[in-house]
């Protein structure tokens, strides 16, 4: 389904969110540059924009993993229009088998990928297992906005309004109603946290973006 929209994917992302989503990205990259990682992790890199918004404020080293060559190709490119292909490799991989040894990465993020997570605590657990003692752990996904009345907008723009624009753009018939479904089955806030406790990660917390639309999840792995 991604290779089949990658070529529409950053548009979309940008016009359905308002363009919101940069914000939250740049969010994240400030909270994961407080623990000054030399070398970074990011899950489900898609088309690389988290990589490349994260390499630009920081002299770092950045391994992205996806498992859609097509979305990884476009961030090829916008890697190398960059000028970063030094900095920022990507890499086809699965999530939930990760091909790296035991405590390799400083930190780890993903943005917008775990809720594509076949086996939730899998994955996870593979974060944890990948990264060094002390490493960041940082998780930016869609939650559950709870006041009135941005719960109910939200709720209307999620079931309605995505599906149709994203089927318009994008061409594929069930794309962008995946997502909303995918968001609402989706745990968030103490619920998330209580499973990233469970795979060993310590000081847990969440940050609620945007009145509660998205929230970004952070823990450590301990010493």
């Amino acid at each position: 389904m991604f290779d089949e929209i990658s070529g529409n994917y950053d548009f979309l992302n940008h016009f359905l969110s308002f363009g919101i989503d940069r914000l939250w990205r740049k969010r994240l990259v400030k909270e994961i540059l407080k623990s000054n990682p030399s070398h970074v992790l990011d899950l489900a890199t898609g088309t690389a924009d988290l990589a490349l918004e994260l390499r630009r404020k920081g002299g770092l080293r950045i391994t992205g993993v996806d498992i859609s060559e097509n979305m990884m190709a476009i961030g090829r490119k916008k890697i190398a229009k960059a000028g970063l292909s030094d900095f920022i490799e990507l890499q086809c991989g699965d999530a939930e088998n990760l091909q790296f040894p035991d405590e390799n990465f400083d930190a780890a993020m993903i943005a917008f990928g775990v809720r594509n997570f076949e086996n939730l605590e899998k994955g996870i657990g593979e974060m944890h297992r990948v990264l060094k003692k002390s490493g960041k752990v940082m998780i930016l996904e869609f939650s559950h906005p709870q006041a009135f009345p941005l719960k109910q907008f939200y709720g209307f723009y999620s079931r309605f309004i995505i599906p149709l624009i994203g089927r318009m753009i994008s061409s594929h018939p069930s794309a962008y109603r995946y997502l909303p479904d995918t968001v609402a089955a989706f745990p968030s806030g103490m619920a998330f946290l209580d499973i990233m406790i469970r795979c060993g990660f310590t000081g847990c917390r969440y940050i609620s973006l945007s009145g509660g639309i998205a929230s970004i999840y952070s823990g450590t792995r301990p010493v």
